[in-house]
C-alpha cells in the first residue's frame, strides 16, 4: 500500500516505532506512543498541519480507523467524522441505522448475557449467529442451532477480548443474529462526494463450521454484480443510511434467495490480501484509489486488465508446523464458469468464477 500510494503522493506515517522497512517510501514519520489514542494523533498532526499543509488521512486497520477519523476532523479533512466510523465498527449502531432506512439484513438483537442471548434467540427461531458487537477477521463469531449450543458458544465468543480503544458504553456487547444462507461476497467501494462505485467484488470461501473462518477469496473483474442493479442500490442505500461520504469501504453481503443481505460495513480497505487480489484483476491500484478519495480528489478507477485472481489460506492442526512446501497435482486448469441464479428470481449473475486448481499436497 505505501509503495503504491507513494507513486502520487507524499507519505508521512504516524507509527509506534522507528519505521524501517517503510522509510523509501515515506516523506516523514511521526513516532507515537499509542496510534489508538485519536486525540493525541490529532494534537501531533495539527502540528504537522501548521508546517506543511496535509490533504488527507488515510488509515486501513480496523482497530485505528476510528482513532484515525479524530485525525481527519481536526484538519477538517474527508471522512473526518468519528461518529460515522464508530457506527460502521458498533454493528449494533450499524443494524439500527440500517434498519430506519429499510436496508435488507439479518434480524439481530444486542444482548450482554447468556439468558438474554437464549430469550432473543428463541423468539427468532435456531440457528442463530452469535458475535461481538465490533471485532473484525469474525473473531468470536459462532452459528449455533440449538439452546444447548448457544450455552456453550457464549463463552467462547465473550472470552475475545477487544482491542484497544474499543469501548462499548452499553451493557449489551454481544449481538443474536438470524443466520442467513447464502453466497458471501464482499465488495470493496470507493466512495467520493457521496456516490459509492464498487471497484472488486470478492466471492469468499469459508471453512470451519461453526465458526466463519475465511478460507480463501476469488475476484474476478468482469463479476457481474459490479454492475448490478439491485446490488448496487442496497449498497449506495447502506452508505447513505450511516453517512459515509468520502473514502474506501470493504462491504460484506450474504447473497441469498430473498436477494442480497448485508452483513456489515467496514470504512476501510479490505483485509489481508483482497486489496492485491482486486489490483492483480482489474489493474485498478486500491492504494492510489484510497489516497485520492481520503484526499478528496476523484479517484481512478479505469480497469486496464480482466483477470481471475484468488488465494488461498492453508490451516495446520498444530501451531509449531512448518510448510516445507506447497504443490499442485498435475496441470492447473484455467477457471471456469457455469450459469446460476435463485429458484424464482431473475437471474443477478450468469457467471461465478469457480477455482479447480487441483489438490494442493502439504509436507
Amino acid at each position: 500500500m505505501l509503495r503504491s500510494i507513494g507513486k502520487e503522493f507524499r507519505i508521512h506515517l504516524f507509527h509506534e516505532s522507528q519505521p524501517t522497512w517503510e522509510v523509501p517510501y515515506l516523506d516523514g514519520s511521526t513516532v507515537l506512543e499509542n496510534t489508538c489514542d485519536g486525540f493525541a494523533m490529532a494534537a501531533e498532526a495539527g502540528k504537522l498541519h501548521a508546517a506543511t499543509a496535509v490533504s488527507g488521512v488515510l488509515c486501513w486497520d480496523e482497530t485505528r480507523i476510528h482513532a484515525t477519523a479524530y485525525v481527519a476532523e481536526a484538519l477538517g479533512l474527508p471522512n473526518g467524522d468519528p461518529a460515522v466510523i464508530w457506527r460502521l465498527r458498533d454493528k449494533a449502531q450499524t443494524r439500527a441505522a440500517l434498519d430506519v432506512a429499510g436496508v435488507p439484513q439479518p434480524r439481530s438483537v444486542p444482548v450482554g448475557t447468556v439468558e438474554q442471548a437464549l430469550a432473543a434467540a428463541g423468539r427468532m427461531g435456531y440457528p442463530v449467529v452469535l458475535k461481538p458487537r465490533g471485532l473484525g477477521a469474525s473473531l468470536g463469531v459462532i452459528t449455533v442451532d440449538d439452546p444447548a449450543a448457544l450455552r456453550a458458544g457464549f463463552g467462547f465468543t465473550s472470552s475475545v477480548a477487544l482491542p484497544e480503544g474499543v469501548v462499548y458504553n452499553s451493557p449489551e456487547p454481544y449481538l443474536v443474529e438470524e443466520c442467513v444462507r447464502g453466497e458471501e461476497i464482499s465488495v470493496d467501494a470507493v466512495v467520493h462526494d457521496g456516490g459509492v462505485t464498487p471497484v472488486f467484488i470478492g466471492r469468499k470461501v469459508v471453512g470451519y463450521p461453526p465458526y466463519a473462518e475465511e478460507t480463501g477469496h476469488f475476484v474476478d473483474a468482469a463479476d457481474p454484480l459490479l454492475t448490478d442493479p439491485e446490488l448496487c442500490r442496497v449498497l449506495s442505500e447502506a452508505h447513505a443510511a450511516l453517512g459515509f461520504t468520502d473514502g474506501w469501504t470493504h462491504t460484506e453481503f450474504m447473497l441469498t434467495a430473498d436477494g442480497p443481505k448485508l452483513i456489515e460495513v467496514n470504512g476501510r480497505l479490505g483485509g489481508d490480501l483482497i486489496p492485491c487480489l482486486g489490483h492483480l484483476a482489474t489493474g485498478i491500484d486500491p492504494g492510489l484509489a484510497a489516497a485520492s478519495a481520503a484526499c478528496g480528489l476523484p479517484p481512478d478507477l479505469r480497469a486496464t486488465r480482466q483477470q481471475v485472481t484468488a488465494v488461498r489460506f492453508f490451516y495446520v492442526d498444530d501451531e509449531d508446523t512448518t510448510l516445507g512446501e506447497v504443490a499442485f497435482r498435475g496441470e492447473l486448469p484455467r477457471p471456469w464458469t457455469r450459469p446460476w441464479w435463485w429458484p424464482g428470481r431473475a437471474p443477478w449473475s450468469r457467471r461465478r468464477p469457480r477455482a479447480r486448481c487441483g489438490d494442493a499436497s502439504l509436507t
